[in-house]
């Protein structure tokens, strides 16, 4: 069935905003533009047409929404205040909204996964170890710098760094055994994530299997009454089912 929704815009910046714009951009007749934050240089571009910064707060995005006849929120699960804005210019403007977001990770039997609903509560739950490896990204690396901090890693350069820490820069996911490794050369003795979901799970397998625990920031809430789909095939079929 042919998508029928003829003008879409993507929020991106997550592996499946790609893989959505890529099934979008190849139906006849959709013209589908991706909106990059601009926060990471040389990002992975998606097909179709793509625009880079931000919109000037809800009422660039719910301008723009006047030549959209869907909104698909692809952002990564952390990038609260773009849903936020999203949802509100949406319901502005009468577009409809999807919000694609990818299932959390799920705690299973081994795992010493300890939960925190911030960066800032993370930071106070490390306090006595004395080698965090720190897996959050470049954002909220500040809060740690009163606290041991082994390594950070990140796809790029966080404002500060915590004393002493080595920097790894990369782009998951990563394989197992790189994980496990990173772990036993920094003698890691916690591990602290975002909630993200996806396929970047393997430093938490590795964790469990070397018996560290985990701190893990819970993602935000998403803005009650919006429409969530699971997965890039969900948000295809309320692209198709659109009259």
């Amino acid at each position: 069935m042919p998508v029928t929704a003829r003008r879409i815009l993507v929020l991106g910046g997550t592996a499946e905003a790609r893989e959505l714009a890529d099934a979008l951009a190849a139906e006849p007749g959709v013209v589908v533009t991706t909106s990059l934050a601009g926060r990471t240089r040389d990002p992975r571009l998606p097909a179709g047409d793509v625009r880079t910064g931000g919109f000037g707060g809800v009422e660039g995005l719910a301008a723009a929404l006047g030549q959209v006849d869907l909104l698909l929120d692809a952002t990564h699960p952390f990038a609260a205040r773009m849903t936020d804005h999203a949802a509100i210019a949406a319901a502005a403007t009468g577009v409809p909204l999807v919000v694609l977001r990818r299932p959390g990770w799920t705690e299973g039997p081994g795992d010493h996964w300890i939960r925190v609903p911030t960066t800032r509560a993370a930071a106070v739950a490390v306090v006595g170890y004395r080698h965090v490896f720190l897996a959050i990204g470049r954002q909220g690396v500040g809060e740690f710098l009163g606290t041991s901090v082994a390594v950070v890693r990140s796809i790029e350069a966080p404002d500060v760094l915590p004393p002493g820490a080595e920097l790894v820069l990369a782009r998951g996911p990563f394989a197992l055994d790189d994980e496990r490794a990173l772990l036993r050369r920094h003698e890691v003795d916690v591990v602290v994530a975002k909630d993200s979901g996806g396929a970047t799970e393997a430093k938490l397998t590795a964790a469990r299997e070397l018996g560290v625990p985990v701190v893990l920031v819970d993602r935000p809430a998403l803005p009650p009454g919006v429409r969530v789909v699971d997965d890039v095939a969900g948000a295809l079929q309320v692209c198709r089912d659109r009259a």
